[in-house]
């Protein structure tokens, strides 16, 4: 019998309230604590720190304990072994560009929340099938849009599966995808791009945070 990955319910909770996760690409380990400052101030409390550079893993860790208010995730993580990175470097959870049961599987035995990338029904069963309910839904933007997440996760209803798109999701956009009952929190990197990190232009990030924030808090509202 396969494990089955439950997102805590605090974990769950915590992710709907957030509202936006800022997608980080972060270079220079000097930088991971002051970004997620920044974040933290405009009103953004989720960071996910993308392992694709060589400062990744120690960036998180340092978020994870310097800021321990800020809910630390890692992203791209691809195999078992940056599975057991995050855990050690204290990630919350962790999220996926596409599904690979291997994976999975290891994180559900570390006791790490995963959220697998899917798009298409087949990645959506295969998921399920290991017993995930919480899923990114990756590339977002460029694949179809809302329309293509409201299409393909239809047939599912019933299973109470949420979402986390993320994927050259506009600001515009960001208000769209939060106000589909299946969305749980929208990942962009608009809010904290590579290129704002690497200036080091701290009040920007602020800024473009609060402006996420505005839009969380104006859908939250309304349901």
């Amino acid at each position: 019998m396969e494990a089955v990955q439950v997102f805590p319910t605090a974990l769950c909770d915590r992710l709907v309230r957030a509202g936006a996760i800022a997608v980080l690409v972060i270079d220079n380990v000097d930088h991971a604590v002051r970004t997620a400052q920044a974040l933290w101030q405009g009103g953004v409390e989720i960071a996910e720190v993308t392992m694709r550079t060589a400062a990744a893993t120690e960036s998180l860790a340092l978020i994870s304990k310097e800021l321990p208010e800020m809910l630390p995730v890692a992203g791209t993580v691809l195999s078992p072994l940056q599975v057991d990175l995050a855990i050690d470097a204290g990630a919350a959870m962790a999220v996926a560009p596409g599904f690979q049961r291997e994976t999975v599987l290891h994180a559900q035995q570390g006791g790490l929340p995963f959220a697998p990338g899917v798009l298409t029904p087949t990645e959506i069963e295969a998921a399920i099938a290991l017993g995930c309910r919480t899923l990114k839904f990756f590339p977002a933007a460029t694949a179809g849009g809302l329309p293509l997440l409201k299409s393909v996760s239809a047939p599912y209803h019933h299973l109470d599966l949420n979402f986390l798109p993320t994927g050259s999701i506009s600001e515009e956009a960001m208000g769209d995808y939060l106000a589909f009952p299946a969305t749980m929190a929208v990942g962009g990197s608009w809010i904290a791009p590579r290129s704002l990190i690497q200036s080091e232009d701290w009040q920007e990030i602020t800024r473009r945070a609060q402006r996420a924030r505005k839009i969380v808090d104006a859908i939250r509202q309304k349901g």
